[in-house]
């Protein structure tokens, strides 16, 4: 009973911070013509609701695709059907066709809000609380519920949910779906990360640790015998998912065709909203390797789209392969969980067409490690809330960053004591460490270093984080600040990538994991 009170407390404080986050501004609040993603969500809700499905994903008179046309898979336009369907029962004039564009009001938008709160409160928080419980290593009630604190308080998430305007859905879907195959569940499992996947094509982010798991799975048990079985209802689960998603669709081959144009606009470069262009211009600021490098080399100058689709392809595979091969050999829930963090970086730093909220799509799985790498998971929420800076900047979301961020830092502190959890073994790297130990002298100061570094990253961060706000950038350079929050958060997930990649390959021992049988 009392491990459930800590944690009703938990959820409550977690659904305080959201509710105080969303009083504030949203993305594109009060800026015609195009608005913002909250413009975005209400007009897929009037799409969905005033035209047939044939025409959702379809250029029309009546659907502009050129005005925030949908561009998410069948999912999204279900959820946003339901949505309008009770925005109509409540006020018509929120998802009227044509006259309701733009349209911007204080009951409408306590309406949008919670249809927010409503899918944290459905989906995510309840996989975030049967996570923390289902835990080994936090078997004590504090820990669950300390736990549980620090992922629900990451201000990363809170701020472009309940600030900018997104909804977890598909990260809470993939959340459940880890949560599953935690117990062995793993046709359910199969399920929900099909479910988020036809909610979010952006959860392919996740999909090869997922296929490579199971099929590791299905490996250890025999093809020639529980394995291939479990294989065949892997498959056929996978299968009767996606055509459960895409029935509606499936009766017209032209228009799964133009779904999946709208999914993939591959035509449209490696840029989507990345592109520091020119030296005086750069609309949106990603903390990836393409967008850093384009700083020097204006590389959509000088490579064709489909070059700079086959050569991010070819990058994003190589840097992934090491972490899959690992995991399909060794299949451990352990071994799974730090693959979902190294192969999200890796399309995130790497892939194609990245927008900079995807990089919530690391930081979940960073949160469902934070337990057993505190310092190095809290290090990482940090600098990812801190690469969202400029979006947040833009959406009027100062505040809400600066009181949450140095709220999530001081509660991680005092959960896990972080700044005493730097040696080799509390961060994972012992068997690396001794790998090393004869060739590098230095690593008998590595605590001191790592602690030495991550108040220097912090340093740089809030420094950056003062500018930005602060100080108009020079006139001959209006971006500065926005490229060097970049700049300097790609760097730090760059070193990331490679500490994961370290941690898995190093990792032997699976410890505290089921054997797979």
């Amino acid at each position: 009973m009392e491990k459930w009170s800590l944690m009703t407390v938990t959820v409550l404080l977690a659904l305080t911070v959201r509710w105080a986050v969303s009083l504030g501004s949203y993305s594109g609040a009060g800026k015609p013509p195009m608005y913002g993603d909250y413009e975005a969500q209400r007009h897929w809700q009037e799409i969905t609701y005033n035209l047939p499905i044939r025409q959702w994903y379809f250029n029309t008179s009546d659907n502009n695709l050129l005005y925030w046309g949908l561009d998410y898979p069948p999912l999204t336009a279900y959820h946003s059907f339901v949505c309008a369907y009770i925005a109509k029962l409540i006020n018509p004039d929120w998802v009227a066709l044509h006259t309701s564009r733009g349209y911007e009001s204080q009951p409408h938008k306590l309406f949008m809000r919670t249809t927010v709160f409503v899918a944290d409160l459905l989906v995510y928080i309840p996989a975030v609380v049967l996570y923390c419980f289902s835990l080994k290593e936090t078997s004590a009630k504090k820990k669950a519920s300390t736990c549980a604190l620090c992922i629900l308080l990451y201000p990363g998430l809170i701020l472009i949910d309940h600030g900018h305007f997104q909804y977890p859905l598909s990260l809470g879907l993939a959340l459940w779906a880890v949560l599953c195959l935690s117990h062995d569940w793993d046709l359910l499992g199969s399920v929900a990360f099909c479910l988020a996947l036809n909610y979010k094509q952006m959860e392919l982010y996740h999909s090869l640790p997922f296929f490579c798991y199971l099929l590791g799975k299905c490996f250890k048990k025999g093809l020639k015998g529980k394995g291939l079985v479990l294989l065949a209802k892997l498959a056929g689960t996978v299968l009767v998912s996606f055509a459960a998603c895409w029935l509606p669709f499936g009766t017209d081959v032209e228009q799964i065709m133009q779904v999946l144009r709208r999914l993939f606009p591959i035509d449209r470069g490696l840029f989507e909203a990345c592109m520091f262009s020119s030296p005086t211009h750069c609309p949106d600021k990603v903390a990836n390797i393409w967008c850093s490098l384009s700083v020097l080399i204006k590389i959509k100058n000088v490579i064709s789209p489909r070059t700079q689709l086959k050569l991010s392809f070819a990058v994003t595979f190589l840097s992934l392969l090491p972490a899959c091969i690992k995991l399909t050999v060794q299949p451990s829930l352990r071994g799974f969980k730090f693959a979902l963090v190294s192969c999200a970086l890796s399309f995130f730093l790497f892939s194609f067409q990245v927008h900079e909220k995807s990089i919530l799509l690391v930081s979940v799985p960073v949160c469902l490690i934070i337990n057993e790498i505190p310092f190095m998971a809290t290090w990482f929420l940090l600098v990812s809330t801190f690469s969202l800076l400029p979006l947040l900047l833009k959406d009027e979301l100062l505040l809400p960053f600066a009181v949450t961020t140095p709220a999530f830092l001081a509660v991680c502190l005092a959960s896990f004591s972080i700044l005493e959890k730097t040696s080799a073994e509390d961060l994972q790297l012992k068997a690396f460490s001794l790998s090393l130990r004869g060739y590098v002298s230095w690593f008998k100061s590595f605590p001191r270093i790592v602690r030495s570094l991550f108040l220097l990253s912090l340093s740089l961060m809030g420094v950056l984080s003062v500018l930005s706000a602060a100080l108009p950038p020079p006139q001959r350079l209006p971006d500065l600040f926005p490229v060097a929050v970049a700049l300097v958060s790609c760097l730090h997930f760059l070193l990331f990538l490679l500490y994961f990649n370290v941690v898995i390959l190093w990792d032997s021992k699976n410890r505290g994991q089921k054997k797979i049988s």
